[in-house]
């Protein structure tokens, strides 16, 4: 053992005895001491993506070594388990939320549901992504080749991500959907509520800091560079002081529009068709079809000295 180890003494049966006692005298987990609560596993839902990944892009994210003859069952063993373990998680969601709310539902069934729903959804996912992809390409002049912006990119990752949660999210998974989207958060600093709405095309540029809320609306062709944020103005509360949920607060961005770094565009108002806003543009109004909002100039005086 080195000097500072043997030097390390540590209270460390004394530290358990108070977390026990923390947990025992919460409020919350007095009500939860006989039967904790088993929430869906970032663990599990990282590694599942990654393998949703591979299956829908077999070649490039899946086995290097695959020839023609074995991808087709590569892409089905892979599913297989990924959609299994999708399963498991999704029932742990259902279960969790029915003892939250004291309802008592019959869980397998719906947990099914959902996961054959999703499956069905995954050549459209693949198609969504493959224009991102594309859109990313052509819209990068440092992009050397497809396969580059599918393996390397930050924002094509963030998509790839969100693509699949949103479509959980909408079957309704919401937990499962949020903790992929923070799995991608984390990897890539793009934060993508799973209920925002993103069309095809869609090119996030760099990425580092971008912020979509949950109930932003994102038409075709829409490319937004780092550190933009599509957020909220003020957040409603009821009679009783809660913040009201689920209403339209994040902007609608149409089709072909441009938002350059570190743009802040809040509150619901709608950003035309075709428009461009510059970097740094503090947006919290409408802005028509065709627009361009920029910072005002600044302008410095030189005085002469006498």
């Amino acid at each position: 053992m080195s000097r500072v180890g043997a030097a390390l003494s540590l209270p460390i049966d004394a530290l358990v005895a108070q977390l026990r006692s923390v947990r025992v005298n919460s409020l919350q987990n007095r009500r939860r001491l006989d039967h904790p609560p088993k929430l869906p596993s970032r663990k599990v839902l990282g590694p599942l993506v990654d393998s949703l990944g591979a299956a829908l892009f077999p070649n490039r994210l899946g086995q290097v070594d695959l020839n023609e003859d074995g991808i087709d069952y590569f892409v089905g063993h892979t599913l297989d388990s990924a959609l299994r373990q999708l399963y498991g998680q999704v029932a742990l969601e259902l279960r969790f939320t029915a003892e939250q709310r004291g309802e008592a539902i019959e869980v397998s069934p719906a947990a099914a549901a959902i996961v054959c729903g999703f499956a069905e959804q995954l050549p459209k996912i693949r198609l969504l992504i493959d224009s991102d992809i594309q859109a990313a390409y052509q819209g990068d002049p440092a992009a050397g080749s497809s396969d580059e912006v599918l393996i390397c990119y930050p924002g094509i990752t963030a998509s790839l991500h969100h693509r699949v949660a949103h479509a959980l999210y909408r079957l309704g998974a919401p937990l499962v959907a949020r903790v992929i989207a923070e799995v991608a958060h984390a990897d890539t600093g793009i934060d993508i509520h799973p209920g925002a709405q993103i069309a095809d095309s869609f090119f996030i540029d760099h990425g580092t800091g971008v912020v979509i809320g949950e109930t932003a609306v994102i038409g075709s062709r829409v490319r937004l560079y780092q550190a933009v944020t599509l957020g909220a103005k003020r957040f409603d509360k009821d009679g009783s002081g809660m913040l009201v949920k689920g209403h339209a607060r994040h902007p609608i961005v149409e089709d072909d529009v441009v938002i350059y770094a570190g743009a802040t565009v809040l509150g619901r108002i709608t950003i035309g068709r075709g428009s461009v806003i510059g970097g740094n543009v503090w947006l919290t109004h409408d802005v028509p079809p065709g627009s361009r909002v920029s910072q005002g100039q600044v302008r410095t005086e030189v005085c002469a000295v006498a």
